[in-house]
């Protein structure tokens, strides 16, 4: 049963980087794909960019472009979401999740994603 915990969420000002981690208890991380989501207070849950087991980046919010990029460490098991230029609606939980297949799903809503971490809290204030 694969398992997934987010660590590194925080209190940031606006203009400051948080760096995520996602550690995947899995034989081996090299197969899977993980993708982050964050949830807003009171919003959906929002798909922001996956990586495919290939490398493969794929954005879903336009927001994060140019902010956001992910990594991965498959020795440690851990893919990364490093947050630079934060704002102020960055601001809520963020999960990350694995689909059923080792490429990140068209559209990256939160039903393409099976398996979930318990999310981490990132708070952007000033």
């Amino acid at each position: 049963q694969l398992q997934l915990v987010e660590s590194g969420g925080g209190l940031v000002q606006p203009g400051g980087s948080l760096r995520l981690s996602c550690e995947v208890s899995v034989l081996t991380l090299d197969y899977y794909a993980i993708g982050w989501f964050r949830q807003a207070p009171g919003q959906e849950r929002e798909g922001l960019v996956c990586l495919s087991s290939t490398d493969r980046t794929t954005f879903y919010a336009d927001s994060t472009k140019g902010r956001f990029s992910v990594s991965r460490d498959n020795a440690k098991k851990t893919v990364y979401l490093q947050m630079n230029n934060l704002k102020i609606e960055d601001t809520g939980v963020y999960f990350c999740a694995a689909p059923d297949d080792a490429s990140c799903p068209v559209g990256g809503t939160k039903y393409q994603f099976s398996r979930w971490g318990q999310g981490t809290q990132v708070t952007v204030t000033s």
